[in-house]
This record gives C-alpha cells, structure tokens and sequence, in this order.
C-alpha cells in the first residue's frame, strides 16, 4: 500500500501538523504515514491526548492505525469508511477536549455524517482554547462555511484533575461556502467568564479590569460571569466579538497562584482585522475543501498557520498565497473540492 507521507517535524513541529493530517487522511480517503512526531516538543512522540484524537478518528472512519500509543514518534493511518457514530471517550488527563474536539468537526460534518460525543478531560487548560472559545468563536466561524456542531458543557475541567465533561454534537454539512474575513467593525464586544472555587468577588474585580480597558477604546462590552462547579479551582475568559466581516476571540486562563488575569484586553484590541491569528489556523482545512476562493485578514502569521497552509495543500492540492497588507497579512485558500469524498 502507498502512503502519503508526511515529516511531523515540519514548522512548528508539535501537534498542529499531527491532527490537521490524519484529518485531512479521513476526508480524503488518503492513508498516510506521519514520522518524527511532536519532534521538535520537549516531550516527542504521541501524549495521551493525541491518542484520544486519533482513536476517535479511527472508530468514526473504521480506520487501521499502527503505532498508536503514548510516545510513538511514527504512526499509519489507513481510512475506511466514515459511519455515524455516537461515542463516550475519557482522555484520562486533563488533555484539550478543545483541540481534540477540532480534529473531528471538520472530518464528520464534511463527510456528510452525525457524531453524538460525551468526552472527559480538560475543558480549560494551558496551550489550548478554552471551551467557550470552540463554543462561540469557532462555532461561528464554521456556520459561515456552513458546518454546524453544538457544544454542551456539563462540567469544567482545569488542570490537573480535568474531568470535565462536554457532549458535542456534529451536523452534516448540507453545503460548504467559501468565506470572506477582513475587518473589524463592530464595536460591541462580549466578555465571558466561568471559575470554580475562587471567590467571586475576586473575579468580579478582576473581569472589570479588563471591561474598563476596552470600554477606554470606545468598545461597548457586555458581560457575562458564571461560577460553574469542578474538580479544580480555576477560571477561564474569553473576550469575543462579530459582525458580517470578522470573527474574533481573545482568551486566557486565570493564574491561580496570584489569582489575576493577564490583560487579554490589549491584545483583543490590537486584532482589528478579520479574524484572530489562533482561529486563522483552524479554518484552513474547511478553506481547502470548498469550491472557491476564501478571503481571511489577521495581524500575524503564526508558526501553526504556515504549519497548517503547508500540509493541507500537500494533501488536498488546494493553492494559497499570503500578502502583506496594512496593518498585517491577507491569506486566499483556493478549495480543492474534489479531493473531498
């Protein structure tokens, strides 16, 4: 059998490159063989929350993996057909349920399938979105090229307990659009916050900061502050805000040590393009794959999102180009559509 083989040290050489791969495997119908993983991390090779990722993949597409476990530095992924499924799985750690949850919207919604998922392990933890971020920032970007998933979070889960449970749910995508994100016009901005077992009045303080500053950059913001149970203390926020020509999300987590936030609000203001530089990496896959040319703006190129170009045109033979603009960059992803099953 040939594989379609892919050096997992490329770019940023962490997980990025692992998960947008073996999704684009399952889309494509391609098997391919991923070597030198995570190659350039502190710890290579598979953690026990890739593991959960590509598990999930094999049992929707009933795919045959090898060298799936902890610390595997290569593995084959050979796709078979993708079913509906509805599945309960624990990461075991407090691993992404958020990055995982990424690797398997785009697979299941563009192959026309439904995934009912309850997952256990970390909601809000470091290195990745938080929850309400995939919640409300990604959902939106997706439903404008027309993927839909809901998330339904039935317990937080920081480090290092995690435990947090989360059932997702993926839509088959009835018609994939290109999408056009270029500039921030809105001025209204969303502030959401959740903690478990800090007081209250301390994340009030701290949540208030963070209004003022934006409200003193002539943002009107609206928040919302919420004490969600779990099994560590913690706190997560997120500062968020859309409108017909961008979609943007700034989040962070609470130090727990001495109970502040870093100030996400100068960031936040700063993204004034069409999207934030962490969504620009997620919406490349749905970007390759549809019929035409999708548009975004941001203010930085990332290690992920050159990570992200690279491999998915290698896959699907999708073309891109990036431009400097005013201000930063403009990416178009011209869609291969018919590498799509």
């Amino acid at each position: 059998m040939d594989f379609f083989e892919i050096d997992g040290s490329y770019g940023e050489g962490g997980g990025q490159i692992l998960r947008s791969a073996i999704s684009l495997s399952c889309i494509t119908q391609k098997p391919i063989q991923i070597n030198n993983i995570r190659a350039k991390r502190k710890t290579p090779g598979l953690s026990a929350q890739h593991l959960t990722s590509i598990r999930i993949l094999a049992k929707i597409c009933n795919a045959e993996v090898h060298g799936l476990e902890i610390g595997s530095t290569c593995i084959k992924f050979v796709p078979g057909l993708i079913q509906d499924q509805k599945i309960i799985e624990n990461v075991g750690t407090a691993g992404s349920i958020s990055l995982i949850s990424q690797v398997l919207i785009p697979v299941v919604s563009l192959s026309r399938k439904n995934l009912e998922l309850k997952i256990i392990g970390g909601t809000d933890v470091s290195w990745s979105p938080t929850i309400d971020y995939t919640k409300i920032v990604l959902q939106e970007a997706y439903s404008r090229f027309g993927i839909s998933f809901s998330l339904d979070v039935e317990r937080r889960g920081y480090y290092p307990k995690g435990n947090g449970i989360v059932n997702l749910n993926v839509l088959p995508t009835k018609k994939l659009s290109t999408i056009s994100f270029t500039k921030r016009e809105t001025r209204e901005a969303d502030i959401h916050c959740t903690y478990s077992k800090i007081p209250s009045n301390i994340i009030e303080t701290e949540v208030k900061k963070i209004s003022k500053n934006l409200e003193k950059a002539n943002f009107v913001t609206q928040l919302k502050i919420r004490n969600e149970d779990a099994f560590d203390k913690g706190a997560s926020i997120l500062i968020s805000s859309k409108d017909a020509k961008s979609i943007i999300g700034i989040d962070g987590l609470l130090n727990v040590k001495n109970f502040k936030f870093s100030d996400i609000s100068k960031s936040f203001i700063e993204c004034n393009l069409g999207i934030d530089s962490h969504l620009a990496d997620m919406i490349v896959i749905p970007a390759a794959l549809v019929d035409g040319i999708s548009v975004f703006r941001v203010n930085s190129i990332t290690k992920h999102l050159e990570t992200n170009l690279y491999v998915t045109s290698k896959i699907t033979g999708c073309k891109y180009g990036i431009g400097r603009i005013d201000g930063g960059f403009e990416i178009r992803v011209e869609g291969a559509s018919g590498s799509r099953i």
